[in-house]
């Protein structure tokens, strides 16, 4: 398994609005070969938004960093932040981490 973590900067949107705003771009993300959950990410403060993957493998986890920059970059967002780490399972497991 392999977490990938994703985080940018953005203006808007926020909460409720940013539900409606990528709802259907959330659907498509779940449909993405090897994802096993997304975690969406907002900080309206400091005005970044992101989220947490858990891929199948790296060559997944590479492909969607790969698809999911050029999206962003299509939306004018070009300072990308992002990390793909291995996953300790035994240790996420003891503390309480849904891995399937």
């Amino acid at each position: 398994m392999k977490l990938l973590q994703i985080d940018f900067p953005i203006e808007s949107p926020f909460g409720e609005e940013m539900t409606i705003a990528f709802e259907d771009l959330a659907k498509d993300i779940s449909t993405e070969e090897g994802l096993i959950w997304k975690i969406w990410t907002e900080n309206a403060t400091n005005k970044e938004a992101g989220g947490i993957y858990l891929f199948s493998d790296e060559n997944n986890a590479k492909r969607y960093l790969e698809k999911h920059t050029k999206r962003l970059n299509s939306f004018g967002i070009i300072e990308i932040n992002a990390k793909i780490f291995d996953v300790n399972v035994p240790l996420s497991l003891i503390d309480k981490a849904t891995l399937s």
